[in-house]
C-alpha cells in the first residue's frame, strides 16, 4: 500500500512539474508577441494601429524639426559657399591647399627631343642644329626714326622693332628695361643704342671693382648670371655674387626685362636650361644670346651627338615658350670648329636673337635707385 502511494505521489508532482513548465512556455510566448506588437516595425505596410499612433505623432514631430533644422544648416552651407566663390572663382580643395599658389611648379628636366636618325650619328645632329639655328622663324620689319632707317643691328646684336611686338611702343614711351650680362671687354655699343633710345638698361659685369655704378644711362653691377644660386655655406674670396635670372629679378624687384641679352662664354647652355625648368622666360620679352659650339659647354655631359642633341632640345624649349628665331649671326673671325671638328665650315661662335610672340609686360619700368 505504501508503495502505491509513493507512486501515485510521484505520478502528481510530475504532471506538476509539466503543467507548471507548460504555463511558463505560455506566458513567455504571450509576453514576446506583445513585446513585438508594441514595437514599430522598419518598414510598415498599410495604416498605423491604434496603438501606434502616439509614437507615430512623436516621430513626426522630432523628423519636422530636424527636417528644418536640417534646411538652415543647408541654406548657411549654400551662402558661404556662394561668398567663397565669389572670393575664389576657382577654389583649391579644401584637404589639399597650394603649397605656393602664386608660384609654378618647377620642373626637372627639360624634353628631349627624338634623335635625327636611328644612327645617332654626330654628322646627322650637327646638321639639323645647323640647320636650325641660321633658318630665322619670323620678319621683324624696321622701325624708320631718328635712331635708325633699318633693322637695328649693332655689331653682332639685333633687337626686333616691328610694331607687331612691344618693344618700339616701349622704348617711345620709356617705359623699356635691358639686361646685359658680359664681361669688360665686350661691346656695349647695343646697351648704349638702347639706353639713349629711352631704355632702362642694367650692365651685370663680373670685373667691376665697385658693386653698382652709374656711367651716363647704364648702370653697372658685379653680378654673374648662373644656372643656381652661391651656396651660402661657401665665403667666395671675393664678393661677386653669381646668381640665377630669377633671383636678380627678385632682388631689383624687377618683374620684366624687356631685352635680355647675354654673352656667358660656355655657360649659356645651363643657364638657358634653368630658365626653361625654372619658367622664366615668360618675364623676357626679347632673348639675345650668343652661342659657343667648340666645345659642349660648363657641365654639359655624353658624347657628342648626344650633346648636339641637348642643345636642339633647348632651342625646341624656346620655340614652345613662344619665342620664334629673327636674327642669326655667324662669327666669321672665330674658327672652324664644332665640338672640336670641322663639320659644314661651321664657326664655333653665333650670335642669335628671338622675340617672345605672346609676351605682355606686366607693366611699366621704373628706375633703378641704390
Amino acid at each position: 500500500m505504501d508503495m502505491c502511494g509513493e507512486k501515485v505521489s510521484l505520478s502528481l508532482l510530475l504532471r506538476l512539474a509539466v503543467l507548471l513548465i507548460a504555463v511558463c512556455l505560455c506566458i513567455h510566448i504571450v509576453y514576446l508577441e506583445t513585446s513585438w506588437q508594441s514595437s514599430p516595425p522598419p518598414l510598415t505596410l498599410g495604416r498605423p494601429s491604434h496603438h501606434d499612433l502616439n509614437w507615430s505623432q512623436q516621430t513626426k514631430t522630432k523628423s519636422d524639426s530636424s527636417k528644418k533644422l536640417e534646411k538652415t544648416y543647408e541654406n548657411r552651407k549654400s551662402s558661404l559657399w556662394t561668398l567663397r566663390k565669389k572670393e575664389h572663382p576657382h577654389p583649391s580643395p579644401a584637404c589639399c591647399p597650394p603649397l605656393h599658389p602664386h608660384k609654378k611648379a618647377l620642373r626637372w628636366h627639360i624634353n628631349l627631343q627624338p634623335w635625327a636618325s636611328e644612327n645617332h650619328s654626330l654628322e646627322d645632329e650637327a646638321k639639323r642644329f645647323l640647320s636650325y639655328i641660321t633658318t630665322p622663324q619670323v620678319t621683324c620689319a624696321p622701325l624708320v626714326d631718328n635712331y635708325a632707317a633699318t633693322e637695328p643691328s649693332v655689331g653682332n646684336w639685333a633687337v626686333c622693332l616691328d610694331p607687331e611686338f612691344n618693344l618700339a611702343h616701349r622704348m617711345k614711351s620709356k617705359h623699356c628695361r635691358v639686361y646685359s650680362f658680359g664681361l669688360g671687354g665686350d661691346d656695349r655699343s647695343m646697351d648704349h643704342f638702347l639706353a639713349q633710345s629711352g631704355c632702362e638698361v642694367h650692365c651685370f659685369d663680373p670685373s667691376l671693382e665697385q658693386p653698382h655704378l652709374q656711367k651716363a644711362e647704364i648702370w653697372f653691377h658685379r653680378i654673374s648670371l648662373d644656372w643656381r644660386d652661391p651656396s651660402p655655406a661657401i665665403v667666395p674670396k671675393r664678393q661677386v655674387n653669381n646668381k640665377k635670372l630669377a633671383t636678380i629679378l627678385d632682388d631689383f624687384g624687377h618683374r620684366d626685362v624687356d631685352v635680355l641679352k647675354a654673352d656667358m662664354e660656355s655657360a649659356e647652355w645651363k643657364i638657358l636650361e634653368n630658365l626653361v625648368l625654372e619658367g622664366v622666360l615668360e618675364s623676357v620679352g626679347q632673348l639675345l644670346l650668343e652661342l659657343h659650339l667648340h666645345w659642349a659647354g660648363f657641365e654639359v655631359a655624353g658624347d657628342d651627338p648626344s650633346v648636339v642633341r641637348y642643345w636642339y632640345s633647348l632651342l625646341k624649349e624656346l620655340e614652345r615658350a613662344s619665342f620664334r628665331l629673327f636674327h642669326v649671326h655667324n662669327n666669321p673671325n672665330t674658327p672652324l670648329l664644332f665640338l672640336h671638328k670641322n663639320i659644314m665650315n661651321a664657326t664655333s661662335s653665333y650670335t642669335l636673337s628671338w622675340v617672345n610672340t605672346r609676351w605682355k609686360p606686366s607693366g611699366s619700368a621704373h628706375k633703378h635707385d641704390e
